[in-house]
């Protein structure tokens, strides 16, 4: 079929100097879809350190602080915690009771070493095992440019108990997360994958945005498409300009050093100007421009390292005025202990809706991103240190077969594995068993 002067490729680009910018789905792209064609099913995991405020339930002062909502079923109460994904009720299950059996007697926080993992680490050899997520990639990763994306707030891998990235390797060895937005963001601009040109890197020096150097190629694609594409691209680039505009403010925090830490603990005092909401929906924007441009569908973040480590210790006080770091409020019985911890969960939470929300209204030619990836939010630990009863929401799927709406409790018989075969199976990887799985989740999906 030969190709008219308005059609275009799936995989064009905007073209200025120095830069390459990816478009989303345009309708105008669509003459060389084939009929039936696959669904790009995609996966990304949010994961929270330190385990989440759970106050007895008869605790009358206290209940409403719990991150689990009230009853299961699906006549499931949030409570204030979780409050903020009321809207996206259809779109979501709460998942409790489950974990993995050989991390559940783990000392420290090496539970998080695990969450994606189900690695045995009893041992005194470090010796970690394949994360579910690099299962998924390494099938997924035929349909797009990049295997998957490890994103997190402090970058690296970390240490042994203190890793700052979900993802391992094939041999169990830790993948260095990303967590400096121009470079994740300049990935988007580059078609060959390489490193930022020289010209960009003038671009950079004099004040130019990607939008700013794509303009006069955007006017001339402008002059060629209908008006829904117009509307589209013009939504496009008016989120790109967005999200640079956001890692130009990030940039300053990001160059500040971290302070001396030991073993323990970090005393971090970042600039008290930094807004971490704003860094983390940032990060979150990369993601869905990374699914709206199909440049991968396997995505990890870490929101923060275990045990008080890194940038994210800090965020209570500099979201919220709670003059303690998230460790801290995790052990601390001190008056105000579980709204302090509550609060931060609500807000950690909040932050989460408006990932969701970015997925659902955001769209391509097989509708909304979030109806066709499954998104898991969640932490290793259900308290500091104690590695059962996982908190655990899993969202979006709709086209995957999952049946949302419901809280679900699981027995300790059931493991935490279970749902990464569920999930495995629904993004189109055909999985019997992982770790230490015992089959597909049941109930979950159709």
């Amino acid at each position: 079929m030969s190709r008219k002067s308005w059609q275009l490729d799936r995989r064009s680009f905007l073209r200025g100097v120095g830069v390459a910018c990816a478009l989303p789905y345009l309708e105008a792209m669509s003459w060389g879809q084939a009929s039936g064609d696959a669904l790009p099913k995609r996966l990304c995991v949010v994961y929270f350190p330190n385990g989440c405020s759970l106050p007895e339930k008869d605790d009358a002062a206290n209940a409403h602080w719990r991150w689990f909502p009230l009853d299961a079923g699906k006549d499931y109460r949030f409570t204030k915690v979780l409050s903020s994904l009321a809207p996206f009720r259809k779109d979501l299950s709460i998942l409790g009771g489950l974990s993995h059996p050989k991390s559940r007697e783990l000392l420290g926080h090496l539970a998080g070493d695990t969450f994606l993992t189900a690695g045995d680490l009893r041992g005194d050899v470090y010796r970690n095992s394949v994360s579910f997520d690099q299962v998924a990639a390494r099938e997924l990763k035929r349909h797009t440019r990049y295997p998957s994306l490890v994103l997190s707030t402090d970058g690296g891998v970390g240490y042994k108990s203190r890793v700052s990235t979900l993802s391992f390797n094939a041999h169990g060895k830790p993948i260095p997360s990303e967590h400096r937005h121009r470079a994740i963001f300049e990935r988007y601009f580059a078609p060959d994958g390489g490193a930022t040109t020289d010209e960009r890197r003038r671009s950079l020096a004099l004040g130019k945005k990607i939008v700013d150097l794509v303009l006069a190629d955007s006017k001339d694609l402008r002059k060629r498409l209908g008006d829904v594409d117009r509307a589209k691209l013009d939504e496009y680039l008016e989120s790109v300009n967005a999200v640079e505009e956001q890692v130009r403010r990030n940039e300053a925090w990001l160059d500040v050093p971290m302070k001396p830490f030991d073993a323990s603990h970090v005393d971090l005092d970042p600039d008290p100007t930094v807004d971490p909401q704003a860094y983390l929906r940032a990060t979150y924007d990369l993601i869905v421009l990374a699914f709206q441009t199909d440049l991968t569908r396997v995505v990890t973040y870490m929101l923060g390292r275990e045990d008080g480590m890194g940038y994210g210790d800090n965020f209570p006080k500099l979201a919220l005025g709670i003059e303690r770091g998230h460790h801290t409020i995790s052990h601390d019985t001190h008056e105000g202990h579980w709204e302090q911890w509550g609060r931060f969960d609500t807000w950690y939470a909040e932050q989460f809706a408006y990932f969701v929300e970015r997925l659902k209204s955001t769209t391509d030619e097989h509708g909304s991103l979030l109806d066709n990836s499954l998104v898991l939010y969640g932490s290793s630990c259900s308290t500091t240190h104690n590695a059962r009863n996982c908190p655990l929401a899993l969202a979006g799927g709709k086209n995957l077969g999952v049946k949302h709406g419901r809280y679900s409790v699981y027995g300790d018989d059931v493991p935490l594995t279970n749902l990464f075969v569920s999930m495995l199976n629904g993004v189109g990887v055909p999985t019997e068993s992982f770790a230490d799985s015992t089959g597909p989740l049941p109930g979950l999906f159709a």
